[in-house]
């Protein structure tokens, strides 16, 4: 044993606090903050940002969002967010350009779909990284906002590490030092920019350091809980939180199968369950969609197939529903030689024009497919065209004409434009009525 006086571990610990402090770089009072991807994350969080004081510079490869941005547009619907871009660029605060320019902060914030087998596909990451790279000169922070798999932090830093390797991501040796964290997205479409700042936030670095640097840049903004942890928890937490979303919806949705099976009220049952103290049964539907919860749960899977049975079965469950709601229309419309058919709702949720992962896009797909005679139309309040699944297979149609024509009527999302006074479409006779949404009951 080595001679001396002896430490006792809270002296330890605080020692090791004054040096990690001593360590951490002061807080910027006006960082310039490159985000990358100006889709349904990046250019609310780059807005945000903008109206607290950052200079910031927003970053995309498509040339029209880049335009839109610069002259104050918003290129997709989300209340509130025209008016605070609007602001950011009139302000000088936000301005945006096709590549990343040199920068205090760069936040990614771009997308991370899956490819085939349900295997997650990073090269928007990649992409993102390797022009992220060239602009680096040492003490930036790079925080990783994409929803990935765990582990993709540290192929971040790793990647472009390769790239430059006269810096440093660990501050192991002289090299300047690059700090790279996670900070994943917790919001609600239709409510972003609410939830962007009251919502808690979770922030993990690959260092402390990083993790401090991460909980500095939102704790600027987010009036919610900032907490803390290492970046493959903070990757993890965010599948997490949708798994567990998509594992309830799933109850929901087998449950409506079972009822439909046995004549059962499905929507009656649930009231009537839900009755009890601890019991809270979500609403079936017709399947799941949006970026997180129909994509979030396969990158568990991914990570770790042997021991996620529960999670894989629930997005099997999910996956199947659209086409269990393409049987039941196929079975109304058999009787007509040439079914003219009223698909109201595209959108993966109600009140937006949010159209990622939508069931109710593959339920229109099928029908067209399974229906080839069938006159479909489409309405859509949120969208102006058809996304380019469907062209050719069906038509943007307006409600009341759509529906007055119609054969069958299916309700597949549950907008307010569909469940106002005098627009109970289930009470019109002669018509086949399949209400996924239980909204017409």
């Amino acid at each position: 044993m080595k001679d001396g006086p002896l430490t006792t571990t809270h002296e330890a610990v605080a020692a090791d606090q004054a040096v990690e402090t001593a360590q951490r770089p002061a807080p910027l009072a006006s960082p310039t903050v490159a985000v990358v991807g100006l889709g349904y994350i990046g250019l609310p969080t780059a807005a945000v940002l903008a109206s607290c004081g950052a200079r910031v510079v927003g970053v995309d490869v498509n040339a029209d969002t880049v335009a839109a941005v610069n002259a104050g547009q918003v290129p997709f619907v989300e209340p509130d967010l025209d008016a605070a871009v609007s602001e950011a660029v009139r302000s000088g605060g936000l301005r945006a350009q096709a590549v990343p320019p040199p920068a205090d902060v760069y936040i990614i914030a771009v997308p991370t779909p899956f490819a085939a087998g349900h295997r997650p596909d990073l090269s928007y990451v990649e992409a993102a990284c390797d022009a992220i790279a060239v602009a680096l000169t040492g003490g930036e922070l790079v925080v990783l906002e994409s929803t990935s798999p765990p582990g993709t932090t540290q192929l971040v830093a790793d990647r472009i590490m390769i790239a430059r390797k006269d810096l440093s991501a660990d501050g192991s040796d002289n090299r300047p030092q690059v700090h790279f964290a996670h900070a994943p997205e917790r919001v609600l479409p239709g409510r972003i920019m609410h939830e962007l700042v009251a919502n808690d936030r979770i922030v993990g670095g690959l260092t402390p350091v990083a993790t401090e640097r991460a909980r500095a840049l939102y704790g600027s903004f987010c009036k919610g809980k900032i907490l803390m942890t290492d970046a493959l928890t903070a990757e993890m937490s965010k599948l997490v939180e949708n798994s567990y979303r998509d594992v309830n919806i799933a109850f929901a949705n087998e449950l409506s199968v079972i009822c439909d099976q046995m004549g059962i009220d499905v929507w009656e049952l649930i009231e009537l369950a839900n009755h009890h103290p601890r019991v809270d049964i979500l609403r079936p539907g017709p399947g799941v969609g949006g970026h997180c919860i129909a994509v979030d749960p396969w990158f568990i899977v991914a990570a770790e197939p042997k021991h996620s049975r529960l999670i894989r079965t629930a997005r099997e469950v999910n996956d199947s529903k659209p086409g269990w709601v393409v049987d039941r229309v196929v079975a109304a419309a058999e009787r007509y030689r040439k079914p003219r058919i009223a698909c109201l709702g595209l959108a993966f949720k109600a009140d937006v024009d949010d159209l990622r992962e939508s069931p109710a896009i593959e339920v229109v797909r099928q029908i067209s497919e399974q229906l080839p005679n069938a006159l479909i139309e489409v309405v859509e309040p949120h969208v102006s065209a058809l996304p380019e699944e469907l062209l050719g297979k069906a038509k943007l149609g307006r409600l009341w004409q759509s529906v007055e024509t119609a054969d069958v009527v299916v309700l597949l999302v549950d907008h307010s434009e569909f469940k106002g006074e005098g627009l109970n479409l289930g009470s019109i006779p002669g018509k086949a009525i399949i209400d996924t949404r239980g909204t017409w009951r």
